[in-house]
């Protein structure tokens, strides 16, 4: 058997062992972002973000020169 066979043969095997790695790393993805969508309409819904809202508007009124 050449170098090249082996190389060849070496090569194939490891792009099939890798094809559900992609899919997974889409799986955690998309898991990520739902929890981080989540986290931050909680944030933003509450108490908190009411306040956040209103001191980073009022904040960009002042740079403005408007408020």
């Amino acid at each position: 058997m050449s170098l090249s066979t082996v190389i060849a043969t070496r090569s194939a095997a490891r792009s099939t062992d890798e094809r559900g790695i992609t899919t997974a790393e889409y799986a955690v993805g998309t898991a990520a972002g739902a929890g981080l969508a989540g986290l931050l309409y909680k944030l933003l819904t509450g108490g908190f973000g009411d306040k956040l809202l209103k001191l980073l508007y009022d904040h960009v009124l002042g740079l403005l020169g408007i408020g």
